[in-house]
């Protein structure tokens, strides 16, 4: 989540809402989006603040295992019976998500899990090649660019704030890359400001100037010493982000074509400033029954969030993602090693299993074993994207409805429950009589 894992309870609740918000550029249509009446926008965010989203399906729902990678067909093997109906139920349950899709990969085939509609209305279901806010899974992508840079000597994960950003808060300058990556660094998170958080009320499209997010926390003290403690912050990626930019000289959107969209030939993603979506796109509902869902897909500017949360991907190309990231793929042994080096701590939302914190990456440890990734939410989407450490296998899980602890626990514990048995069928670890 773009949002507090593990964060201290009288934290605004804005907080646990706000996420990424995305756009691939390659396919982003010109002709202007609808705006939402001003004040049912405002009204919108005013439910994001006080915790409530919710969903009502309307329209056909859908669940099946596709056969194919564009949920249109091939044979890549069959579709479990009980996944289908578990994503089903889901979908059914009072305040659960208009829509979701699970993508299994294992050695280069797949199995494809829909229910509900990408588009209340539409009865269209959820496609593999939609796009969508992958809210805080995009942190795992800043950590890519980090680590890639370690690997070729142009960053250190002892480098610190002082050394890199200088121009930073002294406070803050002994904080090191490896801190910032695993979230003990102690860094104020921008994102429970209330000055950005009255400003994002204010304006949910506002333009913020990406680069300059930490400012709102300028003149906050660290909330702990740097590697005593745990405390996910949103502010810790852009500043792994901007150090990337400062070793290097280029863009951060540059070093993410450069270092990870093309090496894992990722034509879907990107990172946008705006609030738009490239169509065709999974939609995005708060669900705050019992009155109907409401479309928040483009509700809010992705320039708010960056790094921390504001790519746009696919469910093919984020299960692409993170069998690359997961698996290592471009890191040398000692490099490799530290990436995996694990501290107490949970995503957020919590993933299935048992959570512990690595460099930007989290491991699973399930009842049938360990998979590695990231979990986040956004206002109108949750994201699971895991995979196991050889990047031979991966999972996704995509719900269009923000789902964490604070919007609806007990839907979580059930998302956690069927993500697990989702890991049970991707490591091929069935019960005897075909359960997980």
């Amino acid at each position: 989540m773009l949002g507090l894992a593990g964060a201290d309870r009288t934290a605004p609740p804005f907080a646990h809402r706000l996420q990424e918000a995305p756009v691939p550029a390659r396919s982003h249509s010109d002709a202007p989006l609808p705006r939402p009446r001003p004040r049912r926008r405002r009204a919108v965010v005013a439910a994001l603040a006080a915790a409530s989203l919710a969903g009502l399906m309307s329209g056909p729902a859908h669940a099946g295992g596709d056969r194919g990678p564009d949920g249109g067909g091939g044979p890549h093997g069959p579709a479990d019976p009980a996944l289908r109906r578990g994503l089903q139920a889901l979908v059914d349950t009072p305040g659960g998500p208009p829509g979701a899709i699970a993508v299994l990969t294992a050695d280069g085939r797949s199995e494809v899990y829909r229910a509900g509609t990408s588009q209340l209305g539409t009865g269209q279901p959820p496609r593999t090649t939609d796009h969508m806010r992958i809210a805080s899974t995009a942190k795992a992508f800043s950590g890519s660019v980090a680590l890639q840079l370690t690997q070729r000597g142009a960053l250190g994960l002892d480098d610190t704030i002082g050394r890199r950003l200088p121009k930073l808060p002294a406070a803050w300058h002994r904080v090191t890359l490896r801190q910032l990556l695993n979230h003990t660094s102690g860094l104020p998170d921008y994102t429970e400001d209330p000055t950005f958080i009255a400003e994002l009320t204010a304006d949910p499209r506002r333009h913020f100037d990406s680069r300059r997010l930490l400012d709102y926390v300028a003149g906050d003290p660290l909330r702990f010493r740097p590697g005593s403690a745990y405390r996910y912050s949103n502010s810790d990626n852009i500043a792994v982000a901007l150090m990337a930019e400062a070793v290097t000289g280029r863009r951060y959107e540059k070093l993410l074509a450069e270092l990870v969209y093309r090496p894992l030939g990722l034509r879907d993603t990107s990172l946008p400033q705006g609030y738009r979506l490239p169509t065709p796109y999974l939609h995005g509902y708060a669900v705050d029954e019992p009155g109907a869902p409401e479309d928040v897909s483009t509700v809010l500017s992705a320039s708010g969030v960056w790094a921390s949360g504001g790519i746009v991907s696919t469910p093919q190309d984020l299960g692409a993602f993170i069998r690359g990231y997961a698996g290592g793929l471009g890191l040398g042994p000692a490099v490799r090693k530290q990436q995996l080096s694990f501290v107490a701590g949970r995503s957020e939302p919590a993933g299935p299993g048992r959570n512990k914190a690595g460099l930007a990456v989290f491991s699973y440890a399930t009842r049938c074993g360990t998979v590695y990734g990231h979990t986040g939410n956004f206002p109108g989407y949750t994201q699971l994207a895991a995979a196991t450490k050889d990047g031979k296998r991966s999972l996704t899980v995509s719900l269009t409805s923000q789902v964490n602890s604070s919007t609806n626990p007990r839907l979580l514990a059930t998302l956690r429950k069927l993500q697990e048995d989702f890991v049970c069928r991707l490591l091929d670890r069935r019960k005897p009589g075909g359960a997980y």
